[in-house]
């Protein structure tokens, strides 16, 4: 998502809840019979030939429609490769009927998607010239295929060129189609091997009328909004020695794998998004192609859902997972308030935001000779001195009478109506804004077009003290500079969504945190910074891509906790990551879940957190999923045991206790990826008020014993309700440090009963 960017008790009610905002947009969007595209989940394949599933379908709709050719005539896609469900063109009434239909699953309306809008890997420590590094044991990832979905690729990008690539991957079963201005045999190569666009469900939504001439669309795999292009490249980006943006930041650009595949797979379109119908069909392709990791930029706004049977994404996602396919999806773009994060279904791999160690300080100028550093991307030549003037409540008769014209603007507190009066004030012509924040955010600055520098309240005051003191203040700001390393530090933006778990808060929400502030990567023809979740995403896909091709037997949840539990919980310098809100504080699992990822550490965790379809399927017992759901789900008889699974034991590499009233014991499995023989001892750090006590107190692996199972119980001293406390769990032999991320919240009194 880029901006220039409760346990089981409670699951009922959510369910309850989401089925009714669901029931809400059915009414809304279907009046009069209207026929309108509806997502018909089936759950696994009952046939292994794509035909026959096909045919399946065809069964299903034509009682509905009273003939074979309406029934293919209502047909928009047949999801039929990784998972069994079609997308319609439905009555309301028709809908409603199908959802009563034994083998469905449910029914669900197509619906709209946002896109969650050079120094990333050095910064990583994923270094090029370590001999021993993750890059080195990969070939830069040479063997792996990055499927991205999203909004298409620019293919002439330097960022996609397949210079000293290999062949294609033997297993590779994709194809790029093309298009008015898109020629798979020209713009497809060694790099870019996969490319398709699906718009069905598009022109569904648009009623027909999406005009791509008008909207500066392309109906190919071509990328106009740089989206798409911007996290491919970061992904899976090539060597490509002078990208910089108007001379910032300068440098090599690469991805995280730089000689990965990449497969684009288009669903987002301007001025529209990204239709959720058109979404499932690229990750059953995706699926069908061979792709070693999907990445999603893309979510919803709150409330969030990852039911399984109401979340598009949390469907296919899942299907991807039981194939052995991770998924990688944005933690969203709606920070700072807590429980914002999106894409929270637990087998999808969250991801936060953090910045970098790279600032671009902006020297201010004022007339008494005093120079202030704000920051921004200022990239306009210095002008000189000119006036200098407070934006305050009288701003709009101030552009009336034309009193900002030729002047730099001060203007406290960048709030949405602040960023409406500033692009007024730009309009008006004035020769620059300086915003004074709580908390600095140089994106606030990257839609304006005049010389724009942000400065803390601190800094804002010593300027509105010299306008106030002066009788002709004057100021002048210089362009940016670019600055690598120490003092500056790393932090969790405010856009970036944070936690708890909105809908299931005993599931650690976001899983890691990765760069996504000011990420510098291909755009449609240059390079350009962006910011925001989308851009973390694919620094973890690619990462993932690349720890695929060391450990190919390790499943999506074992990947998921190497990166977890081998976290930084500092920056790579080792300073503090701070969290950035209404104030700013250190930062906790709610903003980065097990904290920054580190690359050089992932294929060597010791211990892992594994996960297979039992596990998941005693989530969703936990979760209240009945077992007629869940048997159509799996395309076979499940029932789930009684009594039900907690929720707690759900083997994550974290702990998260919602609702502790006095004591719980929670379980977990760990599996020996070391050494044969290691010993591990605890380390624990344990929540302020909140007990832990772990048995056994030593893990004893042998090559007998490569699964141990231990116990946390869990005790509060409170005797009040709580906000969350966080700790943790740390197992070491003396090599490795395997941290588990600890959350607990003393409830003594429920807030129903």
């Amino acid at each position: 998502m880029g901006s220039s960017s409760l346990i089981a008790d409670t699951s009922s009610l959510v369910i309850g809840l989401v089925l009714i905002l669901n029931g809400l947009f059915f009414s809304a969007a279907q009046q009069n019979g209207l026929n309108k595209i509806h997502i018909v989940h089936l759950g696994a394949k009952q046939h292994d030939t794509p035909e026959l599933v096909t045919k399946s379908h065809y069964q299903i709709l034509e009682p509905l429609f009273g003939s074979k050719e309406a029934a293919k005539n209502s047909l928009v896609y047949n999801y039929k490769h990784g998972f069994s469900g079609f997308a319609a063109k439905l009555t309301a009434s028709q809908a409603k009927n199908l959802s009563a239909h034994p083998e469905v699953l449910c029914v669900v309306p197509s619906r709209v998607m946002r896109l969650k809008t050079t120094r990333t890997f050095d910064y990583l420590g994923l270094s090029l010239t370590s001999p021993k590094g993750l890059l080195h044991e990969t070939r830069m990832g040479s063997e792996a295929i990055i499927g991205v979905i999203d909004s298409g690729i620019w293919p002439e990008s330097q960022s996609f060129n397949d210079t000293g690539l290999g062949p294609i991957p033997k297993r590779w079963k994709g194809k790029c189609v093309s298009g008015n201005g898109f020629d798979a045999n020209k713009h497809c190569n060694k790099k870019l091997i996969g490319a398709e666009f699906f718009t069905e469900g598009l022109l569904d939504i648009t009623d027909g009328q999406y005009d791509f001439a008008s909207e500066d669309e392309s109906k190919t795999p071509r990328d106009i909004e740089g989206h798409g292009t911007h996290v491919a490249a970061i992904a899976a980006g090539s060597f490509v020695a002078t990208a910089n943006y108007k001379g910032l930041a300068g440098g090599i650009a690469r991805g995280a794998a730089p000689h990965a595949r990449i497969a684009m797979y288009k669903t987002c379109w301007k001025r529209v998004g990204c239709i959720t119908s058109d979404m499932l069909k690229a990750i059953d392709h995706s699926i069908r192609d061979g792709v070693d990791v999907i990445s999603i930029s893309i979510g919803t706004d709150a409330p969030a859902s990852f039911d399984i049977d109401q979340s598009d994404i949390a469907f296919g996602s899942f299907q991807a997972v039981m194939k052995g396919i991770p998924v990688v999806a944005s933690a969203g773009n709606e920070g700072p308030n807590a429980q914002t994060t999106d894409n929270v279904a637990p087998w999808i791999i969250t991801v936060a935001a953090t910045s970098l160690d790279r600032s671009f300080p902006i020297p201010i100028t004022l007339g008494n000779n005093l120079t202030i550093l704000g920051e921004g991307l200022n990239t306009f030549p210095e002008a000189g001195f000119t006036d200098l003037i407070l934006s305050d409540e009288m701003m709009s008769a101030s552009i009336e009478q034309g009193q900002t014209q030729g002047s730099i603007v001060l203007a406290f507190t960048p709030t949405d109506d602040a960023i409406r009066k500033a692009n007024s004030i730009v309009r008006a012509g004035c020769a620059g804004i300086i915003y004074a924040q709580s908390v600095i955010d140089p994106t606030v600055c990257s839609d304006v077009h005049v010389p724009c520098a942000v400065v803390d309240y601190e800094y804002g005051t010593d300027i509105l003290y010299y306008i106030q003191t002066t009788g002709v203040p004057k100021a002048k700001i210089s362009p940016s500079k670019t600055l690598i390393g120490r003092p500056i530090a790393s932090r969790v933006p405010r856009f970036s969504c944070r936690g708890p778990n909105s809908v299931s808060p005993a599931i650690l929400k976001p899983d890691i945190a990765a760069p996504g502030v000011n990420v510098l990567s291909a755009v449609t023809g240059v390079y350009k910074f962006m910011s925001g979740t989308s851009m973390a995403t694919p620094v973890v896909s690619g990462i993932v891509g690349l720890l695929r091709q060391t450990r190919p037997d390790w499943s999506p949840a074992a990947i998921r906790s190497a990166l977890v539990t081998t976290a930084w919980k500092t920056d790579p310098s080792g300073e503090p990551i701070f969290s950035e809100g209404s104030t700013r504080k250190l930062a906790d699992p709610f903003d980065y879940g097990g904290g920054l990822i580190n690359p050089e550490k992932v294929t060597d965790p010791g211990l892992i957190y594994d996960m297979g379809i039992d596990d998941y399927l005693h989530y969703l017992c936990s979760a209240d999923y009945d077992d007629a759901s869940i048997s159509k789900l799996l395309g076979k008889t499940y029932k789930c045991t009684l009594p039900k699974p907690s929720m707690l034991d759900f083997n994550l590499p974290s702990i998260t206790i919602p609702s502790l009233t006095e004591e719980v014991t929670v379980t977990r499995t760990v599996t020996n990826v070391g050494s044969a023989s290691s010993v591990y001892r605890p380390v624990i750090e344990s929540p302020f008020g909140i007990e832990l006590d772990v048995n056994p107190k030593t893990l004893v692996f042998g090559s007998n014993i490569r699964k141990i199972t231990f116990t946390v119980r869990v005790k509060t001293s409170h005797r009040v309700n709580t906000d969350y406390y966080f700790g943790s769990l740390c197992w070491t032999d003396g090599v490795h440090n395997v941290s588990t991320p600890v959350s607990v919240r003393t409830k003594i009194l429920r807030n129903y009963v």
